[in-house]
């Protein structure tokens, strides 16, 4: 008589779900009970009670909250147990803290009001990984990799002041975040306190200031030409002289840009290397 071997069911996806918010959990639970692999854990209402629950439940994957009273998410990952390093999702109700998500490995970055469908595309990515490798007790590599960043040699993170020059730019895009390289931006331009990111055609907001825009991006390929505006070099195709010493900057795209007197010295020293 020839066995048949029953079905395997999925392996259920152990789940935290860490906000202060006491809707914002309420909604992620909502979503999350459309996927029958899920099961939530528990709830946290505070970055110091996700350590503890973290360290004595080992969760497979945790929703963190950014913004929290006494730790924030960024802090509950710097207080946990190493040999308890989940998968980590990133929630937010802001994109500032985007870029250093996913530079840090982040699996990946929900705005609130979360989507349904990037819920979906989040676990399908997380199922992708637990298939590819079991987890056991070595902790995900990428976790691994934000961990060394946020401690550091001397154990202390960074002033949030400080930018490292970066390649790529989360920029919003029709309610989602889009990863954007920086050789695919022509030009950044001033918009009270955002950004308007102008790259292939398509104009795309960050919630940024210009001088920190400019201490992000590459001097050597970006410059800044007016209070208003940055511009990618490689963008350029002429500069016509205009009054008092002042440019028009043309790109590529046929886009006129003033340059102000200000920064025709920054201008022409970088044009002329």
């Amino acid at each position: 008589m020839t066995s048949v071997p029953f079905p395997t069911a999925k392996p259920r996806i152990r789940t935290l779900l860490v906000d202060d918010e006491p809707l914002a959990r309420e909604r992620m639970r909502m979503l999350l009970a459309r996927h029958p692999d899920v099961e939530v854990l528990a709830e946290c209402a505070d970055g110091a009670e996700a350590v503890g629950v973290i360290d004595a439940l080992a969760p497979d994957l945790v929703f963190l909250d950014v913004e929290m009273p006494r730790l924030t998410g960024f802090d509950v990952l710097q207080n946990i147990d190493e040999t308890h390093l989940p998968s980590v999702v990133f929630v937010s109700g802001h994109d500032k803290y985007a870029v250093r998500a996913f530079e840090t490995h982040a699996v990946d970055y929900l705005l609130k009001p979360v989507a349904a469908d990037r819920v979906d595309r989040t676990l399908t990515r997380i199922r992708e990984r637990r298939a590819e490798a079991a987890r056991g007790s070595v902790a995900e590599p990428a976790l691994q990799g934000l961990l060394a960043q946020l401690r550091g040699d001397a154990g202390t993170e960074a002033p949030v002041s400080e930018h490292r020059r970066t390649n790529r730019l989360a920029v919003k895009s029709e309610g989602r975040l889009v990863l954007l390289h920086v050789d695919d931006v022509e030009w950044v331009e001033a918009s009270g306190n955002y950004v308007q990111v102008h790259a292939q055609g398509a104009t795309y907001t960050m919630r940024e200031t210009m001088k920190r825009m400019e201490e992000r991006l590459d001097p050597t390929r970006f410059v800044r030409i007016h209070r208003g505006s940055i511009v990618n070099v490689d963008r350029i195709k002429a500069l016509e002289p205009w009054l008092h010493g002042e440019y028009v900057v043309i790109l590529h795209d046929g886009t006129r840009l003033a340059a102000s007197r200000v920064y025709v010295g920054r201008l022409n020293a970088i044009i002329r290397n």
